[in-house]
């Protein structure tokens, strides 16, 4: 059951993300699909915004939490470029109910190591709360548990995906703690302002209270240990109770000013390079004095710091070592140091109050000694004088946003297109009579495959038809259309060329996979390959196939609506166009057949199989003239152009089957030439006819 729900949701947002394009203009579970994954004794509630937030109900029907999607909220590019997104369920504690990998497109899962792996990843939230410091990776060491620090399995081979996955579950899971269970809305966070200058020292740091200062005694730790089995453990402690036991410095140094106040040259440039790599992360200079020490003896660089976290609004803050040298001014206390990053992006704000925590722990026994740990704090703010904070701008709609992400894509293809309708119109014979007409139709497809179909993701889908089928039986909302300008432009022209052409100007000139099939032809041409000529018997009858296909998935998609996506798989669109042949072999080799069927029958998956053609001539039925000229000669006595009809669309009577036309214009050539059309050719010869010779 959870393979067939696991199976759903993946075909689900397969079918999204086709709908929506590529543009990541993400399109959230509906409450059907969201509902089948909720476990009693919860159940889903009513969604609270258009993230695809919804609440979640405990078995009294109270509210137990919230269940959410993490692309929406934090869709971080994955490795492929592409989000990675999971389901999460937190309780009204923060503690995760669920967390369930939704969707990805990590090619190491994808054709490497297989899904489980990634499944187990994301298994391990349930049971944990944002409260605590979650790190992926395994501890350095002998784990003493003195660190606080919570740590998640990873996978060897994918560390870069690992971490993604993980930093999406927490952007997302603190976005909706921020706003729905504390009641903080997530504004945009300060950054520091590269235009703000001011001369400072050390003193004036510590004077206007730019650094954070924590400073405890070995007494002040006894106290803290007071009454436990760990009171008298520490030696150190116990005979000389005034000495420092943790002198703790943190500042902020993202503003120039102050870090200039506090590093050396050789540092300052170090900081500049990585920030000119790492713009949104803000850096935190440490330092303790004292014997307490900044990290475990089992710390490791760039890794997470075990003895020193940050929260801030209740909430945990990501820290990690930003593994820079520091070389600290004559001035500045002279201890360990470390500078520390946290990326801003993840709901960090520095203008805002947060709050350090330094862990101090104790060992008790000495064998499987038990491990006691007292949490130091200190609270701390810097100025926002040397900050400043992004405009808040209204978002704008879903579809002009989608259109100004794909512009160019979309200039190119009205630039493309348009001129080519307008030929269509106007100047037929003439496209159909270049000398040229095979190369450059040639090129024309390659264009096609490379630009509509592999760039633009332009290929259209039987998909697309049954989405907008059940969004009309449903009565939603056809906004999503509008997420994909790319894909919806072709759609425009399609049902354009149905009012003119029929079917033939999509099939013929803006089909992709038509495309491929058409190019793998002339190659097989040109290689010398037998070429297969399907009977006019059995070629008649083949074509009815297409609506046999295209009524059976229809009647899926009321009847069985979970399999619809496995009958869509009919089409070999979504491996050959979409994802590059990147699938599994069985896929490959189903979209490999129609191509290699299509070298020696002429684009035999178009005519008698693709549901789409089959929608494709069925919109033709809103033709309102036939645009393929017709003497009264053709089909009697002459029968050329329909020989040489490579699609089979001109019967014996010379009519045109437009509902077969693929608009090729072979016959409008043919129709045109005094040297090929018979009845021209007679016409010309008629003159002539009953003289004698002299």
């Amino acid at each position: 059951m959870m393979l067939l729900r696991s199976l759903r949701l993946l075909s689900l947002y397969s079918l999204l993300c086709f709908c929506g394009g590529v543009g990541h203009c993400v399109e959230t579970m509906t409450r059907a699909d969201l509902s089948a994954l909720i476990v009693p004794p919860y159940a889903l509630g009513e969604r609270v915004n258009e993230k695809g937030v919804w609440t979640l109900l405990n078995s009294g029907g109270a509210p137990a939490g919230y269940a959410f999607e993490t692309e929406p909220l934090a869709p971080l590019p994955g490795f492929s470029g592409a989000p990675i997104n999971v389901l999460v369920l937190l309780d009204l504690n923060g503690m995760f109910i669920d967390a369930r990998l939704i969707a990805h497109n990590e090619p190491i899962f994808v054709s490497g190591l297989g899904q489980a792996p990634f499944h187990e990843i994301v298994s391990q939230y349930p049971g944990l709360s944002i409260n605590s410091s979650l790190v992926v990776g395994t501890p350095y060491g002998a784990a003493d548990g003195s660190s606080g620090l919570v740590y998640l399995d990873g996978v060897t081979k994918a560390t870069a995906s690992v971490r993604i996955a993980h930093e999406s579950i927490l952007a997302a899971t603190l976005q909706v703690a921020r706003e729905k269970m504390q009641g903080v809305a997530a504004g945009p966070p300060a950054f520091p302002n590269t235009d703000y200058e001011e001369e400072l020292s050390w003193n004036d740091i510590v004077a206007q209270g730019l650094a954070g200062h924590l400073r405890v005694t070995n007494a002040e730790m006894q106290d803290a240990f007071a009454g436990t089995k760990w009171a008298k453990d520490d030696a150190e402690a116990q005979d000389f109770p005034k000495d420092i036991y943790l002198d703790f410095w943190i500042v902020d140094v993202g503003p120039k000013s102050i870090a200039r106040a506090v590093f050396e040259q050789e540092t300052l440039e170090e900081l500049d390079h990585f920030l000119s790599i790492s713009a949104s992360d803000e850096p935190l200079l440490v330092i303790e004095t004292a014997r307490h020490g900044l990290v475990s003896e089992n710390f490791v660089r760039n890794t997470a710091p075990d003895l020193i976290g940050l929260e801030q609004n209740g909430f945990p803050v990501a820290l990690r070592d930003a593994d820079l040298f520091v070389s600290l001014r004559k001035d500045v206390p002279d201890g360990v140091a470390l500078v520390l990053r946290t990326d801003r992006r993840l709901g960090f704000d520095p203008a805002s109050p947060w709050r350090v925590t330094v862990t101090a722990s104790r060992s008790h026994g000495m064998f499987q000694p038990e491990i006691g740990t007292v949490a130091l704090t200190l609270d701390h703010q810097t100025d926002g004088r040397f900050f400043k904070r992004a405009e808040t701008i209204a978002p704008l709609a879903p579809w002009r946003e989608a259109i100004l992400n794909r512009k160019t894509d979309l200039i190119i293809l009205l630039v493309f297109s348009i001129p080519m309708v307008i030929a269509f119109l106007v100047r037929q014979s003439w496209m159909a009579n270049l000398a040229t007409i095979i190369p450059v139709r040639l090129v024309f497809l390659t264009f096609l495959v490379v630009f509509l179909g592999w760039w633009g993701q332009g290929q259209l889908s039987i998909v697309t038809v049954i989405a907008t089928l059940r969004t009309a039986v449903d009565g939603e909302s056809f906004s999503y259309l509008l997420y994909d300008p790319f894909s919806l432009v072709i759609w425009a022209i399609a049902i354009f060329g149905f009012v003119l052409w029929g079917r033939g100007l999509f099939c013929g000139w803006f089909c992709p996979f038509g495309a491929l099939q058409e190019i793998s032809y002339y190659v097989a041409r040109g290689l010398k390959l037998p070429e297969v000529k399907v009977s006019d018997r059995l070629d008649q009858r083949l074509k009815y196939l297409k609506y046999v296909l295209l009524a059976s998935l229809l009647s899926v998609v009321f009847i069985w609506p979970a399999y619809t996506d496995r009958f869509a798989e009919i089409e070999p669109f979504k491996t050959a166009i979409t994802v590059y042949f990147m699938r599994e072999w069985y896929y490959v080799a189903y979209a490999g057949f129609w191509l290699l069927l299509g070298a020696v029958v002429f684009k035999g998956f178009c005519r008698y199989v693709c549901p789409l053609g089959a929608v494709m001539a069925l919109g033709g039925l809103l033709r309102r003239r036939d645009w393929v000229a017709r003497r009264a000669e053709c089909g009697s006595p002459c029968q050329l152009c329909r020989v040489k009809c490579n699609y089979g669309a001109i019967n014996q009577t010379g009519k045109i089957a437009y509902s077969e036309c693929f608009q090729c214009l072979d016959c409008v050539k043919i129709y045109d030439s005094e040297k090929t059309c018979v009845p021209l050719i007679l016409e010309a010869r008629a003159p002539t006819r009953g003289k004698k010779p002299t």
